[in-house]
């Protein structure tokens, strides 16, 4: 019998893969699309953390701002706290390159360490809660010493956490 909280809490994972993957696919286009690449790498990690949230039962606001995300999770989990500079960084991009304005379009330097503060917080959810690796059709158990996602690379440096 499958766990409907479960199985929605792996849908947002599932979507903040999505995300990411399309993130790195965009960026490494002959004419890369950096403004949708970079939006996506906060979609990414805003994802992940709703997810965690869904599991542990915490309700959030219908929020873009990775921030309170990140405060909400650091009440279950104190370590979230050292997770805000990638908060930080990652929030404007929500909206900062979706509608037109002056602002000059992302360097790749810019998304990549957009992408990389994605990741980190994506690893770090999932190293809390393997359970939610989208990659994985069945649950892990408290045997596996490496979860799926870490064997097939997504997020390409989740080996780093363990």
């Amino acid at each position: 019998m499958s766990d409907p909280k479960l199985s929605l809490a792996r849908e947002w994972l599932a979507k903040s893969k999505g995300d990411l993957d399309s993130a790195r696919k965009l960026a490494a286009e002959p004419d890369p699309i950096l403004e949708t690449a970079i939006y996506h790498c906060q979609q990414a990690a805003e994802k992940a953390l709703k997810g965690l949230l869904v599991l542990r039962d915490q309700p959030f606001d219908k929020v873009h701002d990775v921030r309170p995300l990140i405060s909400q999770a650091s009440a279950l989990q104190a370590r979230f706290a050292g997770l805000m500079p990638e908060a930080e960084l990652l929030t404007p991009y929500a909206t900062l390159y979706r509608y037109p304005s002056e602002v000059p379009p992302p360097t790749t330097d810019k998304f990549e360490k957009a992408h990389a503060a994605a990741e980190k917080i994506i690893r770090f959810v999932l190293s809390l809660h393997p359970e939610l690796d989208p990659t994985n059709q069945v649950a892990p158990t408290a045997s596996q010493q490496t979860p799926r996602y870490v064997k097939e690379g997504w997020p390409s440096t989740v080996a780093a956490t363990r």
